[in-house]
């Protein structure tokens, strides 16, 4: 059972179609004890960050997901949930994160050639062993939608991007993880990453 939290700020039924087309029994939730007892939790994403930490935080969801990372069972966030995973972001500078990882979440900068938001296809360059992108090769392509992004030179990325700067496209520390594309958007790449997080222990 993969359980998807259901905050009102994230393309769930996207996420939900995508795994169970993979053969997952998925369960979408707003409930804390739910989340906290998943075998494996997913965070969508889409919309601001602020307003994303408010409906998280008036459900009790930001201290549940915090204890169910703390059990070290598999967690994934996408697009704004993984940027939900840092202490703070530029898009809305007075709002604290959810603080699993500590940097900013900065504006892409854009020009004539890099237009924002970032909205297309873009290859990846993905670190060695990575268990997120096992079997995944090096420059696929998988599908972003964003204006904000995490800096290429995070310590735990674990793959990137270039668009106008180096993207951080993917986190990955001990249980937890994260995309700043949309897997459940991305084809047989997209389902080959949401395969390798569902089989994860």
């Amino acid at each position: 059972m993969i359980t998807v939290i259901d905050y009102d700020a994230g393309n769930t039924q996207s996420v939900c179609k995508a795994l169970e087309y993979l053969g997952y029994n998925t369960e979408l939730t707003g409930d804390c004890d739910a989340v906290k007892s998943a075998s494996h939790l997913l965070l969508p994403g889409v919309g601001a960050f602020g307003q994303a930490m408010d409906n998280l935080k008036k459900r009790g969801l930001d201290e549940a997901i915090k204890e169910y990372v703390k059990s070290g069972k598999p967690f994934l966030g996408i697009c704004l949930g993984m940027q939900l995973l840092f202490s703070e972001s530029k898009e809305s500078p007075d709002v604290k994160g959810l603080s699993l990882f500590d940097n900013s979440i900065e504006l892409i900068p854009g020009s004539k050639e890099f237009k924002v938001p970032h909205i297309g296809w873009n290859s990846l360059d993905i670190k060695e062993n990575s268990r997120l992108f096992k079997g995944i090769r090096q420059g696929d392509y998988v599908y972003f939608v964003h204006s904000f992004y995490l800096p290429g030179d995070f310590e735990h990325v674990c793959a990137s991007s270039d668009y106008s700067v180096k993207i951080g496209a993917a986190v990955e520390h001990e249980n937890v993880f994260g995309c700043q594309f949309h897997p459940e958007k991305s084809g047989e790449t997209g389902l080959r990453i949401l395969d390798n997080f569902a089989k994860m222990k």
